[in-house]
Order: structure tokens, then C-alpha cells, then sequence
């Protein structure tokens, strides 16, 4: 075999080094040993309220659901969308109600106003009651007729006909 052909074939090969485009790493595509974008479907699934179990993330969430919801995600961060851009379109997808800290709007008022709520009219009710123990004056006054029905009731009388 002549000495130029492998020196042709190591030049091909350079030359088609040289003119293949670069590999840059926004093209790089993550995989399941991807260990940022693990971490980013973790921290994602942490932001988001499994709709089946509703106390749960769905990080948290073995619900079919969840399950789902874990893939989208997954999916989502595979195609280069931003963190925001997720939690955009699973709120657009499933309203606010999917994110596990709502944002305080007029329709999720109660959500945060809520408690205080409850809160503020226990504190009502109980100084209401305790008002009312402390204060004896409120009963009524006897009358006379009643007056004296309860001296003989006292007195071992029978105090008036049964009724």
C-alpha cells in the first residue's frame, strides 16, 4: 500500500473535523444521568401540588398524576424550557391551584386571608363569652308573682298548681 494513502485518509478525516459544526452545550440534550437537570426536575416538583393529594408536591406524590405531572416536567426541561416557562405552562395548563404557594390574587384571597379570618372572629366569639359570664347583671328581674312563688318554694311551700 503507497505511504500517501493513509496520509489522504488522516487528511479527510481532520478536514471533516475542521467543517462539522462545533458542539455547543445548549445543543447538548439531557438525559436521566443529567445530574443538573435532575436537580432542577427535583426543585420543580417541590414547586408544584400533586392535584390528586393536594397537601402533597408532586415530588412527594405517588399518585398516577403526579407521575404525569414528574414526566412533564422531565419532558419540559428536555426541550430547553426555562424554569419559569415550566411552572408558566403547568399553571396556564392547571391554574393556579397546581402551584404549592399560590400568588396572592383577588381569587386566591381566601387561600392567604384565611386563617387570619378565622383567627381574628374566634378572638370576637371568645371575648363576646367571657363578657357575657362576667357580666350577672344581664338576667331579668323577677316580677312579683314569680317573687313570691319562689319564697314558698324556699320555705317548703308548693309554691302554686302544677301545670
Amino acid at each position: 500500500m503507497p505511504k500517501h494513502i493513509p496520509l489522504l485518509c488522516a487528511a479527510a478525516f481532520a478536514l471533516a473535523a475542521l467543517l462539522a459544526a462545533p458542539a455547543y452545550s445548549a445543543d447538548a440534550v439531557p438525559t436521566d444521568q443529567d445530574k443538573v437537570a435532575a436537580a432542577r426536575a427535583v426543585k420543580l416538583s417541590e414547586q408544584l401540588r400533586c392535584l390528586v393529594c393536594q397537601n402533597q408536591t408532586i415530588a412527594e406524590s405517588n399518585a398516577e398524576l403526579a407521575v404525569d405531572l414528574r414526566r412533564q416536567v422531565k419532558e419540559q426541561i428536555a426541550a430547553g424550557r426555562s424554569d419559569a416557562e415550566i411552572v408558566d405552562f403547568m399553571t396556564a395548563r392547571y391554574g393556579d391551584f397546581v402551584l404549592y404557594n399560590p400568588p396572592f390574587k383577588a381569587i386566591t384571597a381566601l387561600l392567604w386571608l384565611g386563617p387570619a379570618l378565622l383567627l381574628v372572629v374566634s378572638a370576637l366569639v371568645l371575648t363576646a363569652v367571657v363578657r357575657r359570664r362576667r357580666n350577672p347583671a344581664a338576667e331579668p328581674e323577677l316580677t312579683p308573682e314569680q317573687r313570691a312563688r319562689a319564697a314558698k318554694l324556699l320555705a317548703g311551700g308548693d309554691g302554686g298548681s302544677a301545670r
